[in-house]
């Protein structure tokens, strides 16, 4: 049931079992996993069904650090930054969730394999059709992967969500349940606890039209984004003066991105075809259940980054281009801009030309007529090491319902741009041992990394997993340290960020926390 909270008598007081703050993909998906049980659940979402400038506005804020989009990297009406998601999706490396001593505050307080159960469950609610993220047997019909040489860098793959819009795909299942009602258009202005700062009491709730409304729920989720869950909890100061779940400090700490630099290095192979579709583009696969589009990427060996003490990056390619055995001919009457983008051409391809004969010497492939060669461009996006000087806190400005806003200060480290720097070589030399290509590497050695070259739109960290209060907002079942009933879900739960892309791991996330509710709401049950 949907109900428009513009329209809830003003001072009304719902009563509920569990409330969820937030319905995007970790919101709905916990939702969708207690309908039907008989725990009565409170879905509070701050937008309606469709985008609402007025209501957007309330993410805007200030960006004092790296620069960021703050607002229109999320969306905030039902369906949450599923509205515009890209559907790329992998699950995390077992390395990711180990504590790394190379990397300061790593590890997590769960493993891959406690998560392995509820990948299999988040790869059915994102529509994923295959469970062959790292099987190349699987996609044999597309191509092969490349043997590079040294076992260092391996082949690996996306698969890809429709991409599932779950407010649209799931509304349905919201509307249905019967116990399951949802508040649009309600902003929670703050999570209130008890005088000992122990338990929710209530839940304060503000429409744009100034409707005051409140919940009282036993359990609160608190599911708004990697950015406003932090911002919530810092928010809910009446009572704990630092924000809840923040004794000692951590709430807002620990922001982390996955930097994506367009064009770190440039590939050149001897031909083409020793370059699988799957990895130049979106390749759609046929599978016993149905259609999936993969895409094919190199990622790095854990024993690889284990030795060299490095973070993981990704590395996607982009459309290839002939390399020339002959200097391009520019066509007669060719515009100014056409002649200057062929004597660019040709200007590369005579520096690649040297490199592409050399390795052609290595090997028995013929070139095509014409061809030389091919040159692929390349993006990759990488992991951060968590720094918690990168960080949320309220700025002095306000929004509309007079609250703080945010203030994101995301820093980068010169480690972190070494690292990346690092894997590139790695890469290099696997081509250079493979014999069939070579890389330019394009990233430059850097003393500081002050600006971003892009990101992945991906907000992590902010209210991290940990089984120490010390180190961490949350403990192993995302609840809130110090709290009895108050958890957290999304990505901001990310101990560290990986390299890949979040929303597959979130939605486990938010299916191993909704069992654990179940649980203890059938425990409470039992008791009464």
């Amino acid at each position: 049931m949907f109900i428009d909270g513009r329209k809830v008598p003003d001072g009304t007081v719902v009563e509920t079992g569990l409330a969820i703050i937030g319905a995007g993909a970790a919101g709905i998906s916990i939702a969708r996993e207690l309908a039907g049980t008989g725990i009565s659940v409170t879905l509070i979402e701050s937008g309606g069904f469709d985008f609402d400038p007025e209501t957007q506005d309330l993410y805007e804020g200030e960006s004092v650090g790296v620069d960021y989009p703050l607002t229109s990297s999320r969306l905030r009406y039902f369906g949450g930054t599923t509205n515009h998601w890209g559907g790329w999706c992998r699950p995390f490396e077992p390395i990711d969730f180990e504590e790394r001593d190379w990397v300061a505050y790593s590890g997590w307080p769960v493993t891959r394999a406690e998560l392995d159960p509820f990948y299999e469950r988040a790869r059915e609610v994102c529509q994923i059709r295959s469970p062959a993220f790292d099987d190349a047997s699987a996609w044999e019909e597309g191509g092969k992967p490349m043997p590079l040489a040294g076992g260092e860098v391996e082949t690996r793959f996306f698969l890809y969500s429709p991409p599932t819009r779950f407010g649209k795909k799931y509304r349905p299942d919201i509307e249905r349940a019967k116990n399951v009602s949802c508040y649009l258009h309600s902003n929670v202005t703050e999570i209130v606890p008890t005088e000992n700062g122990a338990e929710v009491e209530r839940i304060d709730i503000e429409t744009l039209s100034g409707v005051r409304f409140s919940v009282k729920p036993k359990v609160c989720v608190l599911a708004a984004g990697g950015i406003e869950n932090a911002r919530m909890l810092l928010l809910s100061n009446s009572v704990e003066k630092a924000g809840l779940g923040n004794r000692n400090g951590i709430v807002g700490r620990f922001f982390m991105e996955h930097p994506h630099i367009p064009s770190p290095a440039t590939f050149l192979v001897t031909d083409r075809a020793l370059v699988a579709e799957w990895y130049r583009t979106y390749t759609r696969m046929t599978t016993p259940a149905g259609n999936v589009v993969i895409r094919g990427c190199l990622m790095f060996a854990p024993e690889y980054l284990r030795r060299t003490r490095r973070l993981g990056t990704v590395i996607t390619f982009s459309p290839v281009r002939p390399v020339m055995a002959v200097p391009e001919a520019v066509p007669a009457g060719a515009s100014d801009e056409e002649r200057t983008a062929a004597e660019r051409r040709t200007a590369e391809d005579e520096m690649f030309r040297g490199v592409l004969q050399l390795a052609r010497s290595t090997n028995s492939s013929a070139a095509p007529s014409g061809e030389i060669g091919w040159r692929i461009g390349v993006g990759c996006a990488s992991e951060q090491e968590p720094n918690p000087a990168s960080r949320i806190t309220l700025s002095h400005e306000k929004d509309a319902l007079g609250l703080p806003r945010t203030k994101l200060d995301w820093r980068l480290k010169k480690s972190d741009a070494d690292s990346l720097r690092g894997n590139l070589e790695a890469v290099a030399r696997a081509f250079g041992g493979w014999g069939e290509g070579r890389v330019q590497v394009l990233f430059p050695e850097r003393d500081e990394w002050t600006e971003a070259e892009g990101w992945g739109n991906h907000h992590l960290g902010t209210t991290r997993m940990a089984a120490d209060p010390e180190r961490g907002v949350v403990d192993a079942d995302c609840r809130v340290h110090g709290m009895s009933n108050l958890f957290v879900a999304g990505s901001s739960l990310f101990t560290t960020g990986a390299t890949v892309n979040p929303t597959l791991t979130l939605v486990a996330l938010a299916l191993r926390l909704s069992d654990h509710l179940k649980r203890r709401f059938a425990q409470s049950a039992a008791v009464e």
